[in-house]
């Protein structure tokens, strides 16, 4: 089964000076741009309760530049403002669909900074690209080669806070394949101790890219403290902590990707847990180490890579008591504390507490398969319970 998948390609480039500006205008303009639809959309809502669509802001866009105060809107590409309406228009379906909330306005200080430019606003050439508004091509870092005879649809150029510019070209990649097909399924647990628990018995150890460098993070963020707000040393000590930053990011998504390709490749099936990382980290105790470990982001990679090479991961309900029941005799223990890492049923098997963990949500997930049930609690089922909801029967005394 042959698939179309759209991939983005990364790259850095070192703009010169006036191509700098250039972007920087770009990116003032967009933020403006999308704040006032966002605006008009909200104040037509709340006064005559009318929905705005995208084609009402596009009208607005064309009004707006005829005035004096903005015409400066003219002077960048006008598809990066059209297109920043599309995303505005993308996060309201989103909305009324209820799964975002109510989109927000940009912030100068904090909102990423990019701008999307479609076909009609650059060239790809001899390995060159050239924007909109610019007679030079980038000075892109192509660190390595995009799909052979396949061109660009969009472009995404973006800068970070540290500094960084970067330039993304979505294009189709025909490289990606299904994989062949493997018997091979595995439970993954997550932790903190070890980033992944398997149901094979592996451990991988968890590599706290955080904590390498939090004693630099520390020292840069007091000086940064101490610096007088608006000044351009409190400018140069904000970039060095977003630097930092930046590092230690750089450092868990590779890992993250080297991790989870490996699982994709390797089996037909993964499960996983279905955690609420966002309602996790309001413990006091464990966010900083549960942000580390970004079990979120690699959930998301575990999926897409999944989807692109034909395998299936399934997400076990959050509520599946995997630490407390016997993987042997399917027994229930009525309390787990994080501090026991080893346990013995009645039945006299020893547990490893996160294997065990990880071989229940592989039981929990192959059953899901077999019985037809979802991964989230539902009523198909004759007893009302999805097959990841049906608790264990406890061992009588």
């Amino acid at each position: 089964m042959s698939t179309h998948v759209k991939r983005a390609y990364r790259y850095r480039f070192c703009p010169t000076d006036a191509q700098a500006a250039e972007l920087s205008r770009t990116f003032g303009c967009v933020r403006k741009v999308y704040n006032m639809a966002l605006a008009a959309r909200t104040q037509a809502w709340v006064t005559r309760q009318e929905r705005v669509n995208y084609n009402a802001t596009s009208a607005m866009l064309t009004a707006w530049k005829k005035t004096e105060e903005l015409a400066y809107l003219n002077e960048v590409s006008s598809v990066p403002l059209q297109q920043t309406l599309r995303h505005l228009q993308t996060a309201f379906t989103h909305f009324f669909g209820k799964r975002a909330k109510y989109p927000r306005f940009k912030s100068r200080k904090k909102s990423r900074r990019s701008a999307e430019y479609t076909s009609s606003a650059f060239r790809f050439r001899d390995g060159k690209l050239t924007l909109a508004k610019m007679t030079e091509p980038l000075d892109v870092v192509w660190s390595r080669p995009l799909p052979e005879g396949m061109a660009p649809s969009t472009v995404t150029v973006s800068q970070d806070a540290a500094g960084r510019w970067f330039v993304s070209l979505l294009c189709e990649d025909p490289s990606v394949q299904p994989l062949p097909a493997t018997g091979q399924a595995v439970g993954v647990d997550v932790g903190l101790d070890h980033l992944l628990t398997l149901s094979t018995g592996e451990k991988i150890a968890n590599p706290r890219h955080e904590r390498r460098d939090r004693a630099a993070l520390a020292r840069e963020q007091r000086r940064l403290a101490k610096k007088e707000k608006g000044s351009a040393n409190r400018a140069r000590a904000r970039l060095k902590v977003a630097k930092i930053h930046a590092r230690i990011a750089d450092r868990r998504r590779d890992g993250l990707h080297k991790l989870t390709t490996r699982l994709v490749r390797e089996n037909q099936t993964i499960v996983i847990e279905d955690l609420t990382v966002r309602s996790m980290v309001k413990n006091r105790k464990l966010a900083r180490a549960i942000s580390d470990a970004a079990w979120g982001e690699f959930r998301s990679m575990l999926e897409y890579k999944a989807q692109w090479y034909g395998r299936e991961v399934i997400a076990v309900d959050r509520w599946f008591p995997s630490s407390r029941l016997c993987s042997a005799c399917n027994t229930l223990q009525d309390t787990m504390p994080l501090n026991v890492r080893t346990w013995t049923c009645d039945c006299g098997m020893t547990h490893d507490r996160d294997v065990n963990a990880a071989n229940n949500l592989l039981a929990a997930g192959l059953a899901v398969t077999v019985c037809g049930a979802g991964v989230r609690p539902q009523r198909s089922t004759p007893d009302g319970q999805s097959a990841t909801k049906q608790k264990p029967s406890r061992r009588e005394p």
